[in-house]
């Protein structure tokens, strides 16, 4: 049996090896799009960790009602921490962002700027109806002129994770008919050239499962092959492209670029050989019939 595969895939190499290479192609498709969902949803964490919520207070609380408080709001059930940042650290850290140009700042009045506390929520409490309900019970703190916090960010980084989900399974849905469409054709292929071979068994009595077995095999060989070229020309260009890509824009990346997950890995490999093994089956049922 192993004998009968082997000597079809050399007897048909060129036309498996272009079925494994547009496998690989169609594979590679879908492996980008986990890749780049891997990392989105990298930058989604990384952006939700670093929303604050920023709430201004009044110029006259004297130390001992900013210390009050400040024990209010860390005890609020969803706040990570609450760090006060004083008239003259404001202006200190606006001095900073402009860089160079600081000298602009030289004659503004640390008054200028007002105090705040930077307030950090927990994990569980980074999404937009939590952030709503803390700056709603900030604003209604006594010595706490203005409260503001990226609401449309917060607004759209659950509709950005749900997007992602939803574009996963409709762009694997078409991948995976095109792939066993491609598979399928090779199958036929293979039946085609072996047609006398296959008639000669059918009249000495062999059992169906002698005949198929090989060509199932043969698919799902196609199929693994293809899913781990696939992985071999994504590495390649994930690796050249994470090494290119900051030198060409110039852009630090706060986050590096991480490659697929050893579990999408397997999911694409186990991909792969299924669809070659479900490609076979169906070419034997149009071809053999029964």
């Amino acid at each position: 049996m192993v004998r009968k595969v082997l000597r079809s895939l050399r007897e048909l190499f060129w036309t498996h090896l272009l079925t494994a290479g547009t496998t690989a192609l169609t594979l590679f498709l879908l492996g980008g799009f986990l890749l780049l969902q891997e990392n989105l949803h990298g930058l989604v964490k990384g952006w939700g960790s670093a929303i604050q919520i920023f709430a201004y207070v009044d110029g006259n609380l004297t130390a001992a009602d900013v210390a009050s408080l400040s024990g209010r709001i860390g005890a609020y059930p969803e706040v990570e921490s609450a760090r006060f940042v004083s008239q003259a650290e404001a202006l200190a850290s606006f001095k900073k962002s402009v860089g160079p140009q600081s000298g602009l700042s030289e004659g503004v009045p640390a008054e200028a700027l007002p105090a705040s506390f930077e307030i950090a929520l927990k994990p569980a409490a980074r999404d937009a109806p939590s952030s709503a309900a803390v700056a709603k019970r900030l604003r209604a703190e006594k010595g706490i002129t203005q409260v503001d916090y990226p609401e449309e960010w917060t607004d759209k980084l659950g509709l950005v994770a749900l997007s992602l989900e939803a574009a996963k399974w409709i762009l694997g849905g078409f991948i995976a008919v095109a792939a066993l469409f491609i598979v399928s054709n090779s199958i036929k292929l293979a039946i085609l050239a072996r047609r006398d071979e296959i008639e000669v068994m059918e009249l000495i009595g062999a059992p169906p499962a002698l005949i198929r077995i090989p060509f199932v095999i043969e698919g799902m060989s196609l199929g693994l092959a293809g899913a781990a070229l696939s992985l071999a020309l994504l590495g390649g260009f994930f690796y050249l492209a994470a090494s290119v890509l900051p030198q060409a824009t110039g852009i630090a990346y706060t986050q590096p670029p991480q490659f697929l997950t050893l579990e999408s890995c397997a999911v694409l490999l186990i991909l792969g050989t299924a669809i070659g093994v479900i490609a076979s089956l169906f070419a034997l049922g149009r071809e053999l019939g029964r």
